[in-house]
């Protein structure tokens, strides 16, 4: 499977990239290569892309600066790699659509071993065009933008598609109150409006929303999606 994959790594530490490279080409990736996020978005408009490996201190542009701008177009796995171990920047990097946050201390084995693993969750067989999240009865459509439970569509406002997107991009993953608040109220808001959105978004994904087996509450702290 490796030979089909196309992977973009991003470091302006050419040590690192170099390395990368090796053991990624030994494990039969195919490689492409970035000092900086322009020369990266560059060469991600040009290419199939299967999954990119970004830094997040770079000259110019920032890693989280060039995540947000694929994003609004891509949900190509990305994983930050970061000298810095902060919860700030791991959640920063999760939130804003990060797949995984590796600190550059860890071997190039293991960041090839999270690549395999990031890539396991994409699947395989998809008809051309259409990009799926499925998990369980839930099936998104990222391409079409478009939900079905069983089969059947199911119509969510934008902010409930975007919100079941998040959890199912990162399953099992807990996200605080503060966080969703940041990323879908831009901070305005408190604990009931999230609440109340993710009532009504169970309403229409769980077999019985008031045992949800799929958005779980943590108590205190937030919400996390059951993958299965």
């Amino acid at each position: 499977m490796n030979g089909f994959n196309t992977i973009l790594v991003v470091d302006d530490d050419l040590s690192i990239v170099e390395l990368l490279r090796d053991f990624l080409e030994n494990d039969h990736f195919h490689v492409l290569t970035a000092c900086d996020a322009s020369e990266a978005w560059t060469l991600f408009q040009q290419n199939t892309v299967h999954c990119i490996v970004l830094d997040i201190m770079m000259p110019g542009q920032d890693g989280f600066a060039l995540c947000r701008r694929i994003r609004k177009e891509s949900s190509v796995p990305i994983l930050f790699l970061s000298a810095r171990s902060d919860d700030v920047d791991k959640i920063r990097g999760l939130t804003l659509g990060g797949d995984d946050y590796i600190i550059k201390n860890a071997s190039p084995g293991e960041i090839v071993a999270r690549i395999k693993a990031v890539l396991r969750r994409v699947p395989s067989q998809q008809p051309m065009g259409e990009k799926l999240l499925v998990y369980g009865r839930i099936k998104i459509n990222l391409s079409a933008r478009e939900v079905k439970v069983d089969g059947e569509r199911v119509v969510l406002t934008p902010r409930e598609y975007e919100l079941l997107r998040l959890f199912m991009e990162h399953p099992r993953h807990v996200f605080s109150y503060d966080q969703l608040l940041e990323r879908f109220w831009e901070g305005v808001g408190d604990r009931h409006t999230i609440r109340v959105h993710l009532s009504r978004l169970r309403e229409k994904i769980e077999p019985n929303p008031n045992q949800p087996q799929y958005l779980i509450n943590v108590w205190g702290i937030g919400y996390r999606f059951e993958g299965g």
